[in-house]
Order: structure tokens, then C-alpha cells, then sequence
């Protein structure tokens, strides 16, 4: 191995070992019921982002310079069979630093807020040791280079994004919400793991590169046209769909408003909503085995923004607001994957995260400055509608306003149609199974009560 290639792997494993030491910390005195003070936990914050992200300012440099297009870095085998190949396996690449990147500035901004804001909050211990847990895992899902590595990133994405939905689990409503996104999570694992058993079976291996090649992202080599492919390629809409809140699993994003603002905004509103978008990046060579494919993630990224445009402009809340108009934009992002726009696609994604994360963090004090305003003119300032609104018919608006204040009917939809079978179908398996043992057992039936005459 030349020495360009040891310094790209060394500083590769810094960005994932910072965060995974500070993991360490704070279970370490989670373990020896230890309580940490907030300035330490403050600077331990601080300090794993600086050293992750100067690590990979280091190694996008070291690329730069050199002309290297991208580096692997192999952590071993871990499963050998004649038919199975388990490995993980990072990449350095212009998609997996920029996004890397991303993730470390904007965790970076987060964790600095947070610590004020966060001042004296009962959980505040708790929350940071949640926070480490989905840097360390948007660090290892942006530097995946096998579907394993970044299955491992996504769950541990996945389920601190939850916890801190229920984040205040004293009240009744964030609990329930953070189970109902928890849900529509395992739907998209479910997906994405389905996925990896798909390319197990196809290349007898989990890598990104007998997909896409061997050739630096966003080129790829040619690809074998075929039906193994395009089911591949919808697997991964499906996980894309249900971590990004496309439709039609939209209904969670104004659920996980319920976390702390800080949560929000890095999470819904920046990274954990761009992460399906990623993932269609890393594996868009998938997408172009099928135009009909294409065409369904184009379509469905296009009625995604149209329906978080209209939800969005109901919402009476600022947060809810918000992540619609986050939505909007990803939908967007998701439809220029689907047109083949990856530098695009990129571009859109950095700059809308870090635009998303600054109304977040001002959504607190921009209400405050609002009240303020009203106050000094008297009244509340006077919004006209979009002038192809006020050209629809009466009987068209009313019908659009409740279809947004509904949010498209999407919940009962679900419920309806997926969530009430599903509980029957086990309700019933339930009631089979408690006869089938009550008649193995020898139990006799339970005798009906006597009627009244």
C-alpha cells in the first residue's frame, strides 16, 4: 500500500472512530452511573465533530491533490460460504465526503445550539448520548460502501431518531407518535434488508461495486438489463420512501415534530429526511436498468412535493410548516435522481440541508420576533393567496383545503387499508392458536353462561 493510500485509510477510520470513542464515554458512565456535567458533554461534542470533520477535510484534500478518484477501506471479512460474502467496507468518494461533511457541520451547529438550549433540561445527558448515536451512525451510512455497513448506519439512524421523537416521554403524545414512526421504519428496514438478501443472491456479496462498478461515483459501468435488477431497484425505492417521508409514508414527518428543535432540525429537517435521497444517489446506476423505474421515482418525488406544497400550507404551527417545506424540496431532489441529474441532485441536497437547519434553529425566536411585530402595527400582518389559487372555483379550494388540512387522508388510508388487516389477520392467528393449545392440552371448552329467561 503506497503512503497516500495509509493516510486516506487513517484518516477514513478517524472519522468513524471519534464518534464511536465518544459512544464509548458516554455508556462508560451510563455504566458507573456516573452523570456527566453539561460543559464536559459540551465539549466532548465538540470536540469528536472537529476531529471527524478535519479528518475528512484532510482526506478530500490528500484526494484533491493526488487525483485520486476514491479510496476503499476494508475492515475484514466477517462471513465466508460458498454462497454468502458478509464484509464492511467504507468508500471515500466525492458523494460519501460531501455528505460526511454535511453531516459533521451541520451536527457540529446542532450540538453548539443544543447545549444552550438544552440548558437545565432534565434529560440533557440523555439526549446527547442519542445525538452520538446518529452521528455515529450518519457517518457510517455516508461512508458505506457494502449494503451491510450501511444497514448498520441506518438502523442506528433510525432508532435514536425515534427515541428522541418520544424525548418527552412524560406527556402522552410524543410516545405514541415516536411508535408510529417506528412503524413506517421497519417498513423501509424491512425493504432495505430484502434488498441485501436480493444482491447476496445476485453477486454473492453485499458491495456497491458489483452493482455500480468499479469507476468512481456518479460514473458506473454498464449494467446487465434484467427483471433481478429493476425488483433491486424498487426495494430500495421503498427504503428510500419510508426513511425520506415519501409518499405515501408523508404521514410521520409532522409526527416527529414532537422531539426537542434541535432534533428536528438536524434530523427532519436536514439529514435523516435526505437520507433515502443518498441512498438512491449511491445506487442511481439501479435506477437506469429500467425506464419504467425512473419513471416511478420521478412521478412519485413529483406527487411528493405537490402534496407536502399543499400540507404545507395549512399548517398552523411553524415546525409542521417547516418539514412540508422540507418534504417539498426533497420531493424535488428525488424526481431529479429519477431524471438522472445526480450533480444536480447533490448540489440541491447540501445547500436545502443547511437552509432547512437555519429556519429550525430561528423557528424559536423568529415566533417571538413575530408577536413583537403585531404588537407595534396593531393587527396581524394580511396574506394573500398564490394568485392560481385565486383562480380555482369556490367549490375547488374548499375541496383543496380540506384535502391539505386532511394531510391527503394518507393516515386513514394506511390504517384503513394496511394497518386493521394486518392486526386482524394476527388477532385471528392469536385466537387459532389459543384453540389449537387449549386442544392439545386436554382443556375442556369453556361452557356459555345460562341465558335469562
Amino acid at each position: 500500500m503506497s503512503d497516500t493510500a495509509q493516510l486516506l485509510t487513517a484518516f477514513g477510520l478517524s472519522i468513524v472512530a471519534a464518534p464511536v470513542l465518544l459512544l464509548a464515554v458516554f455508556f462508560g458512565a451510563f455504566l458507573t452511573n456516573r452523570r456527566l456535567g453539561e460543559e464536559l458533554i459540551g465539549r466532548l461534542i465538540q470536540g469528536t465533530v472537529s476531529v471527524s470533520l478535519l479528518s475528512a477535510l484532510a482526506a478530500s484534500a490528500i484526494m484533491l491533490w493526488h487525483r485520486v478518484p476514491q479510496h476503499a477501506i476494508e475492515l475484514g471479512d466477517w462471513v465466508i460460504t460458498a454462497r454468502y460474502h458478509l464484509k464492511f467496507q467504507f468508500v471515500l468518494d466525492l458523494l460519501s465526503l460531501s455528505y460526511v461533511m454535511l453531516t459533521l457541520v451541520l451536527c457540529a451547529v446542532i450540538g453548539a445550539f443544543s447545549t444552550r438550549y438544552l440548558h437545565r433540561e432534565s434529560g440533557y445527558q440523555r439526549f446527547f448520548v442519542l445525538f452520538a448515536i446518529f452521528l455515529l451512525g450518519m457517518v457510517t451510512a455516508s461512508l458505506s460502501d457494502t449494503v451491510e455497513t450501511l444497514f448498520a448506519g441506518w438502523e442506528m439512524v433510525g432508532l435514536s431518531s425515534v427515541l428522541l421523537i418520544a424525548f418527552f416521554q412524560e406527556r402522552p403524545s410524543p410516545p405514541r407518535n415516536g411508535l408510529r414512526v417506528w412503524v413506517v421504519y421497519r417498513v423501509c428496514d424491512v425493504a432495505l434488508m430484502l434488498a441485501a438478501i436480493l444482491m447476496h443472491e445476485i453477486n454473492g456479496a453485499g458491495d456497491f461495486d458489483h452493482l455500480v462498478g468499479e469507476k468512481a461515483w456518479p460514473e458506473h459501468d454498464p449494467l446487465l438489463i434484467g427483471p433481478h435488477f429493476t425488483m433491486l431497484g424498487v426495494l430500495f425505492v421503498i427504503a428510500a420512501a419510508g426513511k425520506s417521508a415519501l409518499v405515501p409514508f408523508s404521514g410521520w414527518l409532522p409526527r416527529a415534530m414532537e422531539g426537542p428543535t434541535p432534533s428536528s432540525a438536524v434530523f427532519y429537517g436536514a439529514l435523516s429526511v435526505h437520507l433515502g435521497a443518498f441512498l438512491l444517489l449511491r445506487v442511481s446506476p439501479v435506477l437506469d436498468s429500467s425506464v419504467w423505474l425512473q419513471v416511478a421515482v420521478v412521478v412519485l418525488g413529483l406527487t411528493t412535493s405537490a402534496f407536502a406544497y399543499l400540507a404545507g400550507r395549512v399548517q398552523s404551527d411553524i415546525k409542521s410548516a417547516l418539514a412540508f417545506a422540507s418534504l417539498t424540496q426533497v420531493g424535488i431532489i428525488i424526481a431529479e435522481i429519477g431524471l438522472g441529474f445526480r450533480y444536480l441532485a447533490l448540489l440541491h441536497l447540501l445547500g436545502h440541508a443547511c437552509l432547512r437547519t437555519l429556519q429550525f434553529l430561528r423557528a424559536p425566536s423568529l415566533l417571538h420576533d413575530h408577536h413583537q411585530l403585531e404588537n407595534a402595527i396593531g393587527s396581524r400582518p394580511h396574506e394573500e393567496g398564490v394568485m392560481w389559487e385565486q383562480k380555482l372555483p369556490l367549490n375547488m379550494q374548499r375541496w383543496l383545503y380540506r384535502f391539505s388540512l386532511e394531510r391527503g387522508y394518507l393516515d386513514t388510508l394506511l390504517e384503513k387499508c394496511v394497518a386493521r388487516p394486518f392486526v386482524a389477520l394476527f388477532r385471528g392467528l392469536d385466537s387459532l392458536e389459543t384453540k389449537w393449545a387449549r386442544i392439545l392440552d386436554g382443556e375442556p371448552k369453556a361452557k356459555e353462561a345460562p341465558r335469562d329467561l
